[in-house]
């Protein structure tokens, strides 16, 4: 039993290895549509950032459920070493996301700047 647990968990963690590596493609290709020439359409942006979140919160359901059960499993009953190692993994993991996440933010922020910078600018005839 404890082998079939230890099988759905690592499915589990797989799957979110690949919803990972959609993030960052979302995120590259909202980075692509920033640096468009004729200018990001704003509903792609929209789009991409409500998937990333909504990636990013499943994410973190995920491995939050993850890093409960794993605690809770003991493959050797007084050995704690590798649940703390793979907690600490997570936890670097989770960190390298947030950071791209602020990353992501501060061009959004800049994207939404420019726009509405470029909306209050009053044409001179």
């Amino acid at each position: 039993m404890e082998s079939q647990t230890q099988n759905t968990s690592l499915h589990r963690l797989q799957h979110v290895e690949k919803t990972v590596v959609k993030v960052l493609e979302l995120a590259g290709g909202v980075m692509d549509e920033l640096a468009n020439p004729m200018g990001p359409r704003k509903e792609f942006i929209n789009n991409h950032c409500r998937e990333f979140m909504q990636m990013i919160k499943d994410i973190q359901f995920t491995l939050r459920n993850e890093i409960k059960s794993t605690c809770e499993y003991r493959p050797f009953e007084k050995c704690d070493y590798s649940s703390r190692i793979s907690n600490e993994i997570c936890f670097d993991k989770l960190e390298y996301l947030s950071s791209l996440l602020d990353g992501l933010e501060e061009s959004i922020d800049r994207y939404h700047a420019a726009d509405d910078a470029a909306a209050t600018a009053v044409p001179s005839d």
